[in-house]
């Protein structure tokens, strides 16, 4: 892992930009750690440049409960390598939603499928780098989207303790299926009105989910409505589970 800069935030965490390889990402540590930090990693849909102030503004709330966080570049967004093929999918997935058309499954798998299989081991490796620092101890949690890695990283990877969704991204029906191997906690945080998901996958797929200890919260709103207070369920979740 190479550090590319290093800042100290307002509020004392240490933010340090790094590659590993060609994987670009983030980590924020708390100012205020004596010992190594329990790791949330911030899944968002890709486009580091642009997700920056939510997610740091996500950092600093896990950083105030002294929670280490981190992100990364997924495959294919931001300044990496493009997609011939996931370009084509993203084409016609934004041509049926503004046709007002059903998306089918194979736009579905097309776009989503391969973004899995890159992007999990990716956050395997990173997480392998992480979990090398001093600063950083464990447990581990995951945080956000895009839902359908974060399904595969919950089967495959026994290093993250719990995981808060976003249900706000399009799932395969292959990874429902796959969503009954889920047995970690679970908080689901699902916008009821989100103009981009089908609201009926998101509820089937909570459904799906083998967790014995699993949670919905709905709430109205478009995509990126989701209420502040959820904020602090996420932080009480994680408290349940990463302490």
């Amino acid at each position: 892992m190479q550090i590319t800069s290093e800042q100290r935030l307002d509020d004392g965490v240490l933010e340090r930009r790094f590659t590993l390889g060609d994987i670009p990402g983030i980590l924020w540590i708390p100012g205020s750690a004596s010992a190594p930090a329990p790791l949330i990693l911030l899944g968002h849909p890709g486009g580091l440049h642009k997700m920056y102030p939510r997610l740091v503004a996500r950092a600093r709330r896990s950083a105030a409960e002294g929670y280490a966080a981190a992100t990364i570049e997924l495959p294919g967004s931001g300044d990496r390598p493009r997609s011939a093929a996931a370009e084509e999918a993203r084409a016609d997935l934004r041509r049926v939603l503004e046709a007002g058309e059903p998306v089918s499954d194979e736009i579905v798998d097309r776009l989503v499928l391969p973004l899995v299989e890159k992007a999990v081991p990716e956050w395997r490796t990173v997480l392998d780098a992480l979990l090398s620092l001093p600063e950083i101890g464990g447990p581990v949690g995951f945080a956000g989207g895009v839902i359908a890695i974060a399904v595969r990283l919950a089967v495959v990877e026994p290093r993250i303790s719990a995981a808060l969704l976003f249900a706000g991204t399009f799932v395969p029906r292959s990874m429902v299926e796959e969503a009954r191997q889920v047995t970690l906690p679970l908080q689901v945080l699902l916008q009821w009105d989100d103009e981009g998901n089908d609201r009926h996958m998101a509820l089937d797929l909570f459904d799906a989910f083998g967790s014995k200890e699993k949670t919905l919260h709905a709430n109205m709103g478009g995509h990126t409505g989701v209420p502040e207070f959820e904020g602090d369920d996420g932080n009480r979740f994680f408290a349940r589970h990463l302490k």
